[in-house]
């Protein structure tokens, strides 16, 4: 497996899949999304197993401030999250092109 737990340093969420993984002692890689983002390959990837409406954590102010929810157009929608690392949903666990969004233990466990 290579695990790659992409998530936010205050994240309930975030930490139970870190908690997650170090129980089982498998190793992964942890990146700070609002920080560094997903690269354009990354982002294919994610959006690509789970679908690019999963990635946006639609709580945040700042969804609501830029009214994403009356954009229709997938590509600015793209763009904008890209731009935009505070809005996706965390965390994001990849493993090879497999990908979850949020805390989701039943799938990470058919991974191991």
């Amino acid at each position: 497996m290579n695990i790659q737990i992409f998530g936010a340093i205050k994240c309930f969420d975030t930490k139970k899949a870190e908690m997650y993984f170090k129980e089982r002692n498998i190793k992964f890689q942890w990146i700070d999304l609002h920080k560094y983002g997903l690269s354009k390959g990354e982002f294919a990837g994610v959006k690509a197993a789970v679908g690019l409406n999963n990635l946006f954590n639609r709580e945040t102010a700042e969804y609501k401030k830029l009214n994403l929810q009356l954009i229709s157009s997938a590509g600015m929608r793209e763009r904008i999250l890209l731009e935009n690392p505070r809005l996706y949903k965390t965390p994001i666990v990849r493993n090879g092109r497999q990908a979850t969004v949020g805390y989701q233990p039943d799938v990470w466990k058919d991974w191991e």
